[in-house]
């Protein structure tokens, strides 16, 4: 096994660019479904207040993309045929990609964050290892966790694993469906998605540690079928610090099933993450790409590329310290 965290001999590359985020989807033709009977979605809509603080942000992260300069910093580890960015958060992914492009002008984005999540992202340097790498991410066999630090009520459990629905609501924004909707025709033509994550609880309010990555468990497993409850008066009191482990790979996916779960990452507006929290504005969400594991498409071995936690995490680690 070959474990990555930085390069020695990092290059350094300039360039702008910008794109939104999103996972490929495979193309089928979505069932027939009588006019108005589709599935109801069973999180909540966007909060009104994200749609102004989230044009902000993207107006800034433009801003910031077309003067960003990729840095030795920003560098993992690059070889012959990949490369592995630390991206920092409000910074599209194709601002890294044109950064580099002019050094290899085959280079591909092997996986996308949105905006504003840090940490690993990989690109290919040819098209024949870029469809080495996609194949393996079709068929499962890359393994991602990342960090979260959310608010809401302490959870009752150490790990779980949800598995839901996902797709578009008539108003075009990602939601959370039953399990039991997977298959079922959406507004715009798409279809129910299976969506499934892994969570375990790191911290709660400072008490906890830092712990290595973990297999995939099952030892308790939510199964979504309707609206989540939330007691009353019972939110955003402790601040949380969770490890994902996506098992499918959908957009905005944990930033989803944090949601449903009553711990929403903090600033993720969209998803009724705080903007302000302890007398502090967060202009961005606190979600990080922690470790990326996959085989090499050339030389076979096992390598495992982790990003350095941001300061969030590892303030949030030691918050009864503070």
């Amino acid at each position: 096994m070959v474990v990555l965290s930085f390069n020695p001999n990092p290059l350094v590359f300039s360039g702008a660019g910008m794109s939104a985020s999103h996972s490929p989807q495979p193309q089928r033709n979505p069932p027939t479904t009588a006019a108005g009977n589709y599935p109801t979605p069973l999180s909540p809509p966007l909060p009104s207040i994200s749609k102004e603080i989230e044009l902000s942000r993207a107006m800034s992260a433009a801003s910031n993309s077309s003067l960003f300069s990729l840095s030795p910093i920003h560098i993992l580890y690059h070889d012959d045929h990949l490369i592995a960015v630390n991206k920092p958060h409000g910074i599209y992914c194709e601002t890294l990609l044109s950064s580099l492009a002019p050094h290899s002008p085959q280079l591909h984005l092997a996986n996308r964050l949105d905006r504003d999540t840090t940490g690993v992202m990989l690109l290919t340097k040819s098209h024949k290892v870029a469809a080495n790498l996609v194949k393996a991410f079709t068929q499962h066999k890359v393994n991602k966790t990342y960090i979260a630090l959310c608010t809401g009520a302490p959870p009752t459990w150490e790990r779980l694993t949800v598995r839901s629905g996902h797709g578009r609501s008539k108003f075009g924004a990602w939601r959370v469906y039953a399990a039991s909707d997977v298959g079922r025709a959406l507004p715009g033509g798409s279809v129910v998605r299976n969506m499934e994550t892994s969570f375990e609880v790191l911290s709660v309010n400072g008490k906890g540690t830092f712990r290595e990555v973990s297999e995939f468990f099952d030892d308790d497993v939510l199964v979504v079928e309707e609206k989540a409850v939330r007691e009353e008066g019972k939110g955003n009191e402790s601040e949380i610090v969770v490890r994902a482990y996506p098992r499918s790979g959908r957009t905005h996916q944990i930033r989803l099933h944090c949601q449903y779960l009553g711990i929403s990452i903090i600033g993720d507006v969209k998803y009724e993450g705080v903007h302000q929290w302890k007398g502090v504005t967060h202009h961005a969400h606190h979600l990080h790409a922690e470790t990326l594991s996959f085989q090499h498409p050339v030389t076979g071995l096992n390598v495992i590329i982790n990003a350095p936690l941001p300061l969030w995490a590892t303030q949030a680690f030691h918050r009864d310290k503070l």
